[in-house]
């Protein structure tokens, strides 16, 4: 192995500029970016949204901003569908800001009893430096939404709005890390003094109650009660003696003008208002979102010889609730991940989802912002040279991991019946790619995806038996199958 020569830089780069291709494109990726310059004019203008199925109410689309909760926008924009034809309503969101206190606070708790139960290791050791160094982060899966529910339960987005530090967490994050990691050198100091079990708790408690403040000081105090007030509509399914009728806006409209009035009028006053004093987060949730939050799996396609068909995994380290769910994955071929998704948007369920988001995707192109497909973007023609990958090499080396989780809300189908397109809501708002959402042709879900959670009754029965009974195989969180699961982040 050897040092790379001058004269050899000198020969590349008189090589380099005597090639028209090589000036053209170096024009081009200069001044616009390397996406820009590569997105295929033809192949783009060819993807049209059209879906054989769909999910008529999806809801307004959400914003996590610059915070790493996509995971939690994911999985509430699944559990909302429930809300949505319970209240018969076109829109209903949840507080995110609500579950990022609670999965910030579990997440110190873990944390802290991690870095007790590793305070004989030494400071170099790899399982205390993945907790000091991910303990506290925004990531996260789809599971851990679901024991936030059932433990926390839910408020909608009105009772705790988003704050500064929800919209963009990076401050926030970076003074817990702060406090936890100083509370993380006084416990590993005062064992090597001989502290009690006792005395190590104690300082565990006094952090937590930090951690409590810190969090309030920047997402707000989370109600313990709240009063519920929302505009339901007509085939609402709630408690009627909670229900009250929404006169018309001008009572003394005439006789006339009723009888002109339209359906979309007289279905809109015939809305109600529900209301519900007093209930707390966990009643909201058991009365107004209709779901189990422990019905579901979560299949993973990672295929590649040492990642066998079949086998179910726990990553070690990546409990962030202590007696939460243990995370599980099953790994199946492309096409169970993708029937199990397609009976659940049959159903009109949409179906939570994971991907490398940022493969092959010019997101920030004004003229087709919103479209992931393997052959939009002629890389290889732009560079000149072959960048394509498999999706067992490209795990296989690290290439691509669950980056960014996502909502599939219908698909598209070829004349066979196979899948060639996914309609897919995203989390980055409406004005982002094409009104919120992106079109995502099967070949990229089937190159950078790779992960779908569906509810129970959309899985084959020999899947589901996999799911209960096969036994988990322990990865450390640094193992090539830990990091391609990868902890959905992207902002």
């Amino acid at each position: 192995m050897g040092s790379v020569g001058i004269d050899w830089a000198c020969e590349q780069g008189a090589a380099f500029s005597t090639e028209r291709a090589n000036r053209v494109a170096r024009n081009a990726v200069t001044s616009m970016n390397v996406m820009a310059a590569a997105r295929d004019y033809t192949r783009m203008r060819a993807y049209h949204d059209t879906y054989g199925v769909s999910i008529k109410r999806t809801g307004d689309v959400t914003n996590q901003r610059q915070s790493g909760r996509c995971w939690m926008f994911s999985a509430y924009n699944v559990a909302r569908a429930a809300t949505m034809d319970l209240l018969d309503v076109d829109s209903f969101e949840f507080s995110q800001a609500f579950g990022m206190f609670y999965d910030k606070l579990e997440k110190a708790n873990a944390m802290l009893d991690h870095v007790i139960a590793l305070v004989d290791r030494p400071d170099n050791d790899r399982e205390l430096d993945h907790v000091l160094e991910w303990g506290m982060s925004d990531g996260g899966y789809y599971f851990e939404a679901m024991d936030l529910i059932a433990k926390w339960g839910l408020v909608p987005k009105d009772v705790m709005p988003e704050t500064a530090c929800s919209k963009s967490s990076a401050e926030m994050d970076a003074q817990l890390n702060r406090l936890l990691r100083r509370t993380a050198a006084e416990i590993r100091r005062a064992h090597r003094k001989g502290a009690s079990a006792e005395g190590l708790a104690a300082k565990k408690d006094a952090c937590m109650a930090g951690v409590y403040r810190m969090l309030s000081i920047c997402l707000g105090e989370p109600p313990a009660t709240f009063d519920l007030e929302v505009k339901v509509g007509k085939k609402a399914k709630a408690d009627t003696a909670k229900l009250t009728p929404i006169l018309p806006e001008d009572a003394s409209k005439s006789a006339n003008d009723a009888d002109a009035a339209d359906t979309k009028d007289a279905e809109k006053e015939a809305r109600m208002l529900l209301r519900d004093a007093g209930i707390t987060p966990r009643e909201f949730a058991e009365r107004y979102v209709p779901f189990d939050p422990n019905d579901y799996v979560q299949l993973v396609c990672m295929p590649g010889a040492s990642r066998p068909w079949k086998t179910a995994w726990h990553v070690l380290l990546e409990e962030p609730m202590v007696g939460g769910t243990p995370n599980r994955f099953l790994n199946m071929p492309q096409e169970v991940l993708e029937q199990a998704a397609i009976a659940s948007l049959r159903a009109g369920v949409p179906v939570g989802m994971d991907a490398d988001v940022m493969q092959e995707f010019p997101r920030h192109i004004a003229d087709f912002p919103g479209v992931l497909a393997t052959d939009g973007l002629d890389l290889e023609g732009l560079f000149g040279m072959d960048l394509k990958m498999d999706r067992e090499d490209m795990l296989d080396v690290r290439e691509t991991s669950l980056t960014h989780a996502m909502t599939f809300q219908g698909v598209e189908f070829d004349e066979a019946g196979k899948p060639v397109a996914w309609r897919v809501e995203n989390s980055w708002g409406k004005d982002s790619c094409k009104d919120g959402y992106l079109y995502m042709s099967a070949d990229w879900f089937r190159t950078y995806g790779g992960a779908v959670t569906v509810m129970r009754k959309f899985v084959p029965e020999d899947v589901l038996e996999l799911w209960d009974k096969a036994k988990a195989v322990d990865v450390e969180p640094w193992d090539g199958v830990a990091v391609a699961l990868g902890v959905c982040t992207c902002r």
